[in-house]
């Protein structure tokens, strides 16, 4: 008879803590870690693991699964690189609360923030909900490989209070004021983890207008925030605009902390040719915590950007005027048009007419790089359009047009907009290292045609692990990062450990062979909409609750995923 439901033998335990790694076995029973070290008894089902490394699940602190949670059961691509728990409602877009009238709104709004086409979010969403609390009762009920959480988005929040005034971006009343903060306190109580804004100016709604949200008056995060002090629980997240100074929004977070007493956490890069200004923001960020308040920055652990190409969102001729002759067609045909010389002189001369902000990335020419398999995220400069064309003595136009013709149209760009200063990762090595610092910004379950660093996990393993040289880290400092530092930042002090009658939520990796592949167009979304997945080979096993959920890289069907309600929660009598 067996004494375990798993024993994983011989593997090196890196246990989240950032501790000293040790060689030995893990016994899982009932969902819990039920010994490490050596375990002499035997598991009703074992793996030897010698020569792979043990983790816990890995926390990502900043996804957006809040409609894919609803009509999928696979969060992927995040569950695809060792994570098991996803926090959502970040940015402060999502879909709850919300009455009736509002839902094409709030479609719209996310479609042009988070690149989620509406069509999808109207099949794949039946509404059955209008307060926070139900959406959270919604989630709770439905099946999925791995845990998540959730904030209370406010752009959804300010227009449910405030009507079309909160869409109009009217400044709240008092009434209003008092209205939100109560909605915020129901809310961590019911479950959530905390409330999420965005103030970032090219946050944009589909229709190009700002979102609710933006410039909101500072009193009315307070306000907001003062409800989570009154449930006694919850993390203020939020995307400052630093494109206005970090001295000048970093007052939010400031603010904010002192009227609620809560922690806050909010997204930090560095711009690829401005001055560091990004050792300011963490000099702030030491400051805050010295004075006894609490502040995280959430990294991306390589360049933040976009992934262009004609079978996605953006690309580097997709706002051309001529370009529009050859939309609607298929690829191929794209492709077979794009070989016609007068079609190639228009769209070489063509300037962009204006559009979403994120579609002028594709043209930032000395920062788009090809993506190739093996993905290089930390390419040279000169491998560049702008550095290509400058070798070859011709434009960085003609240099992209000739990848999309010599792939076929199927060859990727990587828009790398920020997080790589000087063209290296040695500003996001300094930042990740920092005390107050998590990995994060792998923006899972949005950006489907555009973006795909939900990978973010796997790469920070492969690039900084695996890598040699002066930004290598170690393997315990690693998996710390993206475990207990990680949870921590949101909360969640349930996780991101491996200890004795902790949750046995690990991964079994192969990290010799841990590879990431290049991104692919899946379509696999409601009303047969496509989005980016990136996968990876060495992932041996992840764990949810005890239960394994991925084995050599496949799902195995195991749906144990659950509402991780937050530490506010107050059960219903």
């Amino acid at each position: 008879m067996a004494d375990y439901d798993w024993v994983i033998r011989r593997g090196t335990i890196a246990d989240g803590t950032g501790g000293d790694l040790i060689e030995g076995d893990l016994a899982i029973a009932d969902g819990r870690i039920a010994a490490i070290g050596q375990v002499s008894g035997k598991g009703r089902e074992e793996i030897d693991a010698k020569g792979r490394i043990l983790t816990p699940g890995f926390i990502d602190v900043h996804t957006h699964y809040d409609g894919q949670c609803i009509w999928a059961e696979e969060l992927a691509p995040s569950s695809s690189h060792g994570v098991t728990t996803a926090v959502m409602g970040n940015c402060g877009v999502g879909f709850a609360p919300c009455r009736q009238a509002d839902h094409d709104m709030l479609i719209n709004v996310m479609e042009g923030v988070e690149d989620i086409p509406g069509v999808v979010m109207a099949e794949g969403l039946d509404w059955d909900w209008e307060t926070f609390p139900e959406y959270l009762d919604k989630v709770a009920a439905g099946k999925r490989d791995i845990d998540v959480a959730a904030y209370l988005p406010h752009s959804p929040l300010r227009v449910y209070a405030m009507g079309e005034r909160g869409a109009a971006r009217e400044v709240a009343s008092e009434d209003d004021l008092a209205l939100m903060r109560r909605l915020a306190a129901e809310a961590i109580r019911a479950g959530a983890i905390g409330f999420a804004t965005s103030r970032l100016s090219i946050h944009k709604t589909a229709d190009g207008d700002a979102i609710p949200t933006f410039d909101t008056d500072i009193a009315e995060l307070e306000a907001i925030t003062r409800g989570m002090a009154d449930a006694g629980a919850g993390t203020f997240q939020v995307v400052l605009d630093a494109f206005v100074g970090w001295d000048k929004e970093y007052e939010v977070i400031e603010r904010v902390i002192a009227a609620s007493g809560r922690p806050a956490t909010f997204t930090l890069a560095s711009g690829n040719d401005a001055p560091p200004r990004w050792r300011r923001v963490l000099e702030m960020l030491e400051r805050t915590n010295a004075g006894g308040r609490v502040a995280t920055a959430q990294v991306m652990p390589r360049p933040i950007g976009l992934i262009a190409g004609l079978e996605l969102t953006v690309h580097p001729f997709v706002l051309c005027p001529s370009w529009q002759k050859i939309a609607h067609l298929s690829i191929p045909e794209q492709v077979a048009a794009m070989r016609d010389p007068a079609l190639r002189a228009a769209l070489l001369a063509e300037d962009f007419t204006p559009g979403h902000p994120f579609n002028e990335l594709a043209r930032n020419w000395r920062w788009l790089f090809p993506l190739d398999d093996p993905p290089d995220y930390a390419p040279p400069a000169h491998m560049s359009m702008a550095g290509q064309a400058a070798a070859r003595g011709c434009t960085p136009q003609e240099v992209a047009y000739d990848r999309i013709l010599a792939t076929e149209g199927r060859g990727l760009f990587l828009a790398a907009l920020g997080n790589y200063e000087n063209a290296t990762l040695e500003s996001a090595h300094e930042m990740l290292r920092h005390p107050h610092c998590v990995p994060g910004l792998g923006d899972g379950g949005a950006h489907y045609g555009a973006i795909c660093d939900a990978s973010y996990s796997t790469y920070l393993l492969t690039q900084f692990v695996k890598g040699e040289g002066p930004l290598r880290l170690g393997l315990a400092e690693a998996v710390h990062m993206l475990g207990q530092k990680a949870a921590r930042a949101v909360g969640l002090d349930d996780r991101g450990t491996l200890m004795v009658g902790g949750r046995a939520d690990l991964n079994v990796i192969d990290l010799d062979a841990l590879t990431l592949h290049l991104p692919e167009v899946v379509r696999d979304l409601p009303a047969g909409g496509r989005r980016l997945h990136q996968r990876a080979t060495g992932y041996v096993a992840t764990f949810v609750a005890g239960q394994m959920i991925r084995r050599c890289d496949e799902s195995s069907g195991a749906r144990p995923g659950q509402l991780i309600r937050g530490a506010g929660y107050r059960a219903a009598a």
